[in-house]
C-alpha cells in the first residue's frame, strides 16, 4: 500500500470521526424519520434551551427547533423525529430530568379516540411550579406572620390570622403540586442514594483491609532493608575516613612543595628551572602561531557537501549525484566543484566491425556488425567556476567524464537556481551534444527540489526528471562530527 493511499485512509477516518462528534454534540440525526412539526405556547420557558429533547411518556421523539416571543407568550417549535399522533386535547409541559437535570418538553398526545389535531394548531403549554415560586410563597407566609404579631387589635389580628391561614393553604397546595410534579425525580434520587450507601457499606471494609495490607508490606520492606541501611552508614563512615587521609596527604605534599622538594617544588623555587620552562613555552607559542596561520588559510575555504537524486521518466530509473564544492572566501570569484554521478545511461560506445567473405561464385561479401555498449554508469564531474556577476556563474571542465561547460543563474534572492549544461560533444553515432536544463528551488536552508529536461536535442533519448537534494555547509559538518559518539 503506497503512502498516498495510507494518508487518504487516515484523512477519511479523521473526517468521519469529526463528523460523528459534530452530530453528537449538535444532537443531529441524519437518518431519522420525519414526524412533522408542531408549536406549543408557554407563559414562560425559563431554563429551556434550544435543541432540548421532546419526549412522550419519557421516550425521546424529537427536539426543540427554535423559540420565539409573541406579545407576552413564548412559542416553542417542536421538530418530531418520530411519527406521533396528536389528537384534540393534546398539551405540552416543561419538565426536569431529575432535580438538577436539564429541562425538556413532555407531550401529552391527547385522549384516545379523539380526532387528529388539525395542522398548524398550537398546543397549550403548562409549566411546573418552580422552587423560586415556592420560596416566594414561604416569604409571603413570613410577612403575614410579622403583620399578625405587630397587629394587637383583635379585629386586625383576626383579619391577619385569616390572611395567614389563606396564605398557608395556598402555599401548602403549591408545595403539594410541586412534590407531585417531581415525585418520580425525587424517588429516583433517593434510590440512587440508597444504592450508593449500599455500595459504600460493601466496599468500605475491603478498602480498610487493603490499607492494612499496604501498611504491613511497608513495614516488611523496612525490616528487610534494615541491614542495607546499616551497611550504607558503615560505608559512609569509611568514605569519611578516606577523605580525612587524603587531606592529610595534601597537607604533606604542600609542605614539600613549599620547602623546594620534588619537581614542582624545584620549579617554583629554582630560577634556572623557571627560565627553562619560560623558553619552552615561547617555543610552543611560536609553533601555535604557525599552526594558526595554516588553519587560517584553510578556514578561508568554504566547504559544501551535497547529495541529489531524481527520477528519469523515459528510462524509468533514478539518477543520483554526490557533490563537493570549495568556495574561497578571500574575495576571489573562482570556485571548484566535483561530484560522482550514478546515471542509468552511463557512457554509450558503438563499435562497428566489418568482415569480408568470398562466396562460391568467387564474389566478395562484406558483413558489418554494429555493437552498442554501455561502459559504466558511474561517471566523474570536476569543474572550475567563475562569477560573471552576483547572479551569474560560468563553469567548465569535466561533466560526467566528458568535456563540457555550464551556466548558473540565481533568481528570486537565490531561492531559485537555473542551470544549463552542455557536454559530450563527440558522441557516437553522430548524436547531438547532450544539453540539460535544470531548476532547483530551495525551500529550506539545507533542502531543495530539482527538476528539468535532459538531452532534449535527441527525441528518442530526452527525458523529464524530478527529485530532491540536500546540502551541508561547514557548520553543519562540524555539528554532525561533534555529535558522533566517541569510543574509548
Amino acid at each position: 500500500m503506497s503512502n498516498t493511499v495510507k494518508i487518504g485512509i487516515f484523512v477519511t477516518a479523521a473526517l468521519a470521526l469529526l463528523g460523528y462528534f459534530i452530530l453528537k454534540i449538535e444532537d443531529l440525526r441524519l437518518f431519522s424519520g420525519e414526524g412533522g412539526r408542531v408549536e406549543a405556547s408557554f407563559a414562560s420557558v425559563a431554563g429551556l434551551d434550544d435543541k432540548a429533547a421532546v419526549r412522550v411518556a419519557g421516550v425521546r421523539v424529537g427536539r426543540v427547533d427554535g423559540i420565539r416571543l409573541a406579545e407576552d407568550r413564548a412559542f416553542v417549535a417542536l421538530l418530531l423525529e418520530s411519527p406521533v399522533e396528536l389528537r384534540e386535547g393534546a398539551s405540552a409541559s416543561i419538565a426536569n430530568m431529575g432535580l438538577l437535570g436539564d429541562k425538556y418538553v413532555e407531550l401529552d398526545p391527547g385522549p384516545g379516540g379523539a380526532p387528529i389535531l388539525a395542522e398548524g394548531a398550537v398546543l397549550p403549554g403548562t409549566i411546573p411550579i418552580g422552587v423560586d415560586e415556592a420560596m416566594e410563597r414561604f416569604n409571603s407566609i413570613g410577612a403575614s406572620l410579622d403583620r399578625a404579631l405587630e397587629a394587637m387589635d383583635p379585629v386586625e389580628s383576626g383579619r391577619s390570622v385569616k390572611n395567614l391561614l389563606a396564605s398557608l393553604e395556598a402555599s401548602t397546595a403549591a408545595i403539594q403540586a410541586m412534590v407531585t410534579a417531581n415525585r418520580d425525580e425525587i424517588d429516583g434520587s433517593m434510590r440512587n442514594f440508597e444504592r450508593f450507601s449500599a455500595v459504600l457499606a460493601e466496599e468500605l471494609p475491603k478498602i480498610a483491609q487493603q490499607t492494612t495490607q499496604v501498611i504491613e508490606k511497608f513495614e516488611a520492606i523496612l525490616a528487610e532493608n534494615r541491614g542495607d541501611a546499616r551497611l550504607s552508614m558503615e560505608r559512609m563512615a569509611a568514605a569519611t575516613e578516606t577523605l580525612k587521609r587524603s587531606l592529610e596527604n595534601f597537607e604533606k605534599v604542600s609542605g614539600q612543595i613549599a620547602s623546594g622538594e620534588g619537581t614542582v617544588g624545584k620549579l617554583l623555587n629554582d630560577d634556572a628551572a623557571h627560565d627553562s620552562l619560560v623558553n619552552a613555552l615561547a617555543s610552543v607559542e611560536s609553533g601555535v602561531g604557525q599552526l594558526t596561520d595554516t588553519l587560517g588559510r584553510v578556514k578561508r575555504l568554504e566547504l559544501e557537501l551535497g547529495f541529489e537524486g531524481y527520477y528519469l521518466d523515459t528510462f524509468e530509473d533514478s539518477r543520483s549525484e554526490f557533490s563537493l564544492k570549495l568556495d574561497p572566501k578571500s574575495g576571489s570569484k573562482r570556485f571548484y566543484q566535483a561530484s560522482l554521478v550514478d546515471d542509468p545511461r552511463g557512457r554509450v560506445r558503438i563499435e562497428t566491425r566489418e568482415t569480408t567473405e568470398t562466396g562460391p561464385s568467387g564474389e566478395a561479401e562484406t558483413t558489418t556488425v554494429r555493437t552498442v555498449r554501455t561502459d559504466d554508469d558511474t561517471t566523474l564531474t570536476a569543474q572550475v567556476g567563475f562569477g560573471l556577476s552576483p547572479e551569474t556563474r560560468f563553469r567548465a571542465g569535466l561533466i560526467e567524464s566528458t568535456a563540457g561547460a555550464g551556466l548558473d543563474f540565481d533568481l528570486f534572492d537565490r531561492q531559485l537556481l537555473v542551470s544549463f549544461d552542455a557536454f559530450d560533444f563527440s558522441r557516437e553515432d553522430d548524436l547531438s551534444p547532450r544539453l540539460r536544463l535544470t531548476t532547483r528551488w530551495t525551500f529550506n536552508r539545507k533542502a531543495y527540489l530539482v527538476g528539468g529536461l535532459d538531452d532534449f536535442l535527441e527525441s528518442d533519448r530526452d527525458s523529464f526528471f524530478l527529485g530532491a537534494g540536500i546540502r551541508w555547509s561547514d557548520d553543519d559538518l562540524k555539528y554532525l562530527l561533534g555529535s558522533l559518539p566517541r569510543t574509548n
